[in-house]
């Protein structure tokens, strides 16, 4: 069976964007790959955090994974901080990563950009500990949005890198993006992702928002003043973002919601959007309840951990001794 893997980092709340173009993608997964999910905690740390509401962030995460059908008994769940050989792998591969491909990260290129001095250390090698993430486990494949396909890229090059200068090492990931919903934009600037560290509260619909709060988002959402329901990403961004959520969520083709909406006015049109998502949030949340009830979350991540230290630790070891970390007996 081919191995998958992904994780997400909860520097917020889980987002709509999140679900659709990855939570619902990981459950589809587990069916037909060896699934390892983890939460990207380290990745956090970046830029500062409020200790109180990073560990709710984390609780959340677990819960909503679980929640949106993420299986403990045929997927791998755990925390990265609970395997430690990441961090140490990551910097064994930033030893082998240069500064030059580090410096054409289109995030850190976009925070220098603006002048931006409050970038840490951690921001700008967290590419080689995401490799670390990617490479100590040999999947064939990680799904990613099209914003983090340059990291599966830069991770490529190092391990193809590292295997010609110390012998095969790594197996070579293959990144892959879904073709719908992959890209989520924000509600109040469909120019811009829909980020849950976003401030602008209102552009973004969150896992753990009430119906009702989403609702009015959705209705509020920015669209244009064309008057007609098409798919054109260009000239009618905010549109053409409500047709693939309702795309994502309703299964429905975006061609057949065009056919659907014809002639009809934009507030028909958010009306439907809204319900799709109200339907999700409704049915998320009441099993997120139910989880919290259970007392599991804490069971399921050393679960997970014990399975993933086996194969993190494993693949460590034969690096350090590719390397020469190790003494010969």
């Amino acid at each position: 069976m081919k191995r998958m893997l992904s994780g997400i980092k909860p520097s917020g709340q889980l987002t709509l964007g999140n679900y659709i173009g990855a939570l619902r993608e990981f459950v589809k997964y587990q069916e037909d790959y060896e699934m390892i999910v983890f939460i990207a905690n380290l990745h956090t740390l970046t830029v500062y955090q409020d200790p109180k509401e990073l560990s709710k962030n984390l609780k959340d995460t677990i819960a909503l994974y679980l929640a949106c059908g993420l299986d403990p008994k045929r997927s791998t769940i755990f925390m990265q901080s609970d395997v430690m050989a990441h961090a140490q792998l990551g910097f064994i591969l930033s030893c082998n990563t240069y500064m030059g491909e580090l410096n054409r990260m289109t995030q850190y290129k976009d925070k220098l950009s603006k002048g931006e001095e409050s970038m840490t250390s951690g921001f700008y090698v967290y590419p080689t500990l995401m490799a670390a993430d990617i490479l100590i486990y040999d999947p064939d494949f990680v799904p990613v949005g099209e914003d983090q396909k340059q990291h599966v890229e830069l991770t490529r090059d190092v391990a193809i890198r590292f295997n010609n200068r110390y012998g095969e090492s790594f197996k070579i990931p293959t990144p892959l993006i879904p073709k719908v919903g992959s890209r989520i934009m924000s509600l109040s600037d469909p120019t811009k992702k829909m980020s849950k560290s976003d401030e602008a509260d209102k552009g973004c619909i969150y896992l753990l928002d009430k119906p009702e709060v989403a609702r009015k988002k959705i209705m509020s959402a920015v669209t244009d003043l064309v008057g007609v329901v098409q798919f054109d990403p260009i000239n009618q961004a905010g549109i053409s973002n409500l047709l693939t959520i309702h795309s994502a969520l309703s299964k429905v083709s975006i061609p057949d919601l065009v056919k659907q909406f014809e002639g009809q006015g934009y507030g028909n049109f958010k009306k439907a959007v809204a319900d799709e998502v109200v339907k999700l949030l409704s049915d998320l949340q009441s099993k997120y309840e139910v989880i919290l009830s259970q007392h599991i979350l804490e069971e399921v991540l050393e679960s997970g951990a014990k399975k993933a230290r086996i194969m993190a630790d494993a693949k460590l070891k034969l690096v350090e001794q590719k390397i020469g970390l190790t003494i010969d007996q």
